[in-house]
């Protein structure tokens, strides 16, 4: 059930049959030259919709902003501060929780570190402060890694490389504009750098050469496989 599609009515019998709460978090990012700004929101959100037609669960529209670190210095990042991105998750929560919801499922098409420490930060805080809450908190890149690594060539693939551009060839090939290169950042580790695109002028860390549509098919199933999963697994804790 998409709150973006159902009606107050809707809600409430939706009630009866689950208290699960997907939220999807996205973001504004550079995905090299030939992915959209919108790829973490678009792989994500396409996964959590799918899911919610194979297993009763509310689906919140996606956060379309997160926490940036190494892209945030590319052309078209527009990203939130860590503190935002905690008060708003836990503004919403709270307000779906007054409502009658209590199992939540945070998964974010975004892996960042400081994005992704943010949202089990707020986790953390409201199992502590609400008793019968019940949250999750996934990275939904990393959830697909290992079955990655049965078909994917490229050895060390990160960001709008072989595993993005393939899922994108699959969800919207037609917003897929051929291929950058190969490249992989060479960032100072472990300094920090102001200009972070001295050190990654592509943004691309992987070989987008090498996605195909098969690939992005198979990444997205799976992927959709374990949601539902998570679901029905969230809602038998006790």
């Amino acid at each position: 059930m998409l709150f973006e599609n159902i009606t107050m009515s809707d809600f409430k019998k939706g009630l009866k049959k689950t208290k699960t709460l997907i939220i999807p978090f996205g973001t504004v990012e550079e995905h090299g030259s030939h992915l959209p700004l919108s790829t973490d929101t678009m792989q994500v959100y396409e996964v959590v919709k799918e899911a919610a037609k194979r297993v009763s669960v509310f689906v919140a529209p996606p956060i379309h902003y997160g926490v940036l670190t190494s892209t945030r210095n590319h052309a078209g990042s527009i990203g939130v501060s860590a503190n935002t991105l905690r008060m708003l998750t836990r503004d919403i929560i709270k307000s779906a929780y007054h409502k009658g919801l209590r199992n939540f499922i945070l998964i974010s098409g975004h892996a960042g570190n400081i994005h992704m420490s943010a949202l089990r930060e707020v986790g953390e805080e409201l199992i502590d402060e609400i008793d019968d809450v019940k949250i999750a908190v996934i990275s939904e890149y990393d959830m697909i890694r290992k079955e990655s690594d049965k078909f994917v060539e490229t050895k060390d693939d990160g960001h709008a490389g072989e595993i993005e551009t393939s899922r994108l060839l699959y969800l919207a090939p037609h917003l897929v504009k051929g291929r950058a290169k190969e490249e992989y950042p060479k960032l100072p580790k472990p300094f920090l750098v102001r200009d972070k695109v001295k050190y990654w002028k592509g943004g691309v860390w992987g070989n987008p050469v090498k996605a195909t549509r098969e690939k992005g098919k198979k990444l997205f199933l799976f992927s959709v496989d374990r949601v539902v999963e998570i679901v029905k697994k969230i809602e038998k804790i006790k």
